[in-house]
């Protein structure tokens, strides 16, 4: 995999505020001092003037861009995952959330592959928050492609977003003359028929490679990526579980409230499944290299594999 093309979908985030900017002049960013980690810092460069660092202080910041978006412009405030859904949770539901307000936020360093940071950065809960909150609209992209497109996306819809980055560089799987970007709208990456794996964020990579894996055995999976966690796209996963009998859900985020949880809940309504969670079980996530860790939580493709192997068994 080494000539594979790898970037951090933080470093996408960045590069597409820069290229939205030169684009719109209503765009402005608002970081709290994190600004050279969640790559806002690139925007701060171009465009100076359009840039606003609120100090550490990320609750604060929330209710300046809600402010910012009362004005008819379109804000993007930045911090890491676990300050931005988690220190700051009653600003984004009750100035953003509540009056609907058209306030992007750019969460980063989210998940288990933080890394060193450690579990008291590495938010497996913010999905799970999030989606709690009222027209809430969640990306969580799974390469440069998707991440650059997401941001697109959510500058020209009209409400609250949230968007998931990562800070471990991922391979690009996207970069096809066919791929769309639709907020809301699932992807098939891979038609199977044994069972359905459902995946979001640089989890969909690790699950075309464990795809590959069961493959080998026998066992035809088919791959869906799921990019926009809120709204899901039911009908697509409805479908999909009525032609494989099997559902599989992998994310790095806990299984409780993530993706898994919004598959469960739309299969129990729409189509009961036998069903398989795979993420970041009922505990903190713990510092470490983040290919290491991913292994060790068993969310690369040889853990999901594993996992899957002893679900259809």
């Amino acid at each position: 995999m080494s000539d594979v093309k790898k970037i951090a979908t933080r470093d996408s985030y960045g590069n597409a505020l820069v290229e939205l900017g030169k684009e719109h002049d209503n765009l402005v960013v608002l970081d709290a001092d994190l600004a050279a980690a969640t790559k806002t810092g690139t925007f701060k460069k171009a465009f100076p003037e359009r840039f606003f660092d609120c100090g550490i202080a990320e609750s604060n910041m929330v209710g300046i861009a809600a402010g910012i978006a009362t004005t008819g412009k379109v804000p993007f405030c930045s911090t890491f995952a676990m300050f931005a859904a988690g220190r700051a949770f009653e600003q984004v539901r009750n100035s953003v959330g509540y009056p609907h307000l058209n306030v992007k936020i750019g969460a980063t360093h989210a998940g288990i592959s933080v890394g060193e940071d450690g579990a008291t950065h590495q938010c497996n809960e913010d999905i799970a928050l999030m989606r709690t909150i009222p027209g809430m609209t969640i990306i969580n992209p799974s390469d440069d492609v998707e991440a650059r497109a997401a941001v697109k996306a959510a500058y020209e819809m009209d409400g609250p977003v949230y968007l998931r980055f990562g800070r471990l560089a991922v391979p690009v799987i996207n970069d096809t003359p066919d791929y769309k970007f639709e907020i809301g709208k699932g992807i098939v990456l891979k038609e199977g028929k044994d069972l359905t794996i459902i995946a979001t964020g640089l989890e969909v990579n690790e699950s075309l490679e464990a795809a590959k894996l069961l493959a080998n055995d026998g066992i035809d999976a088919e791959v869906i990526n799921i990019h926009t966690i809120k709204p899901l796209d039911v009908d697509l996963v409805v479908k999909s579980a009525a032609k494989t009998g099997k559902v599989v859900t992998v994310e790095e985020h806990s299984i409780i409230g993530g993706l898994g949880g919004a598959v469960a809940e739309a299969l129990a309504e729409h189509c009961p499944t036998k069903m398989k969670r795979i993420g970041v079980e009922d505990r903190f996530g713990e510092s470490g290299p983040a290919v290491e860790l991913l292994d060790k939580f068993g969310l690369n493709a040889n853990g999901i594999y594993a996992k899957i192997k002893e679900f259809v068994k």
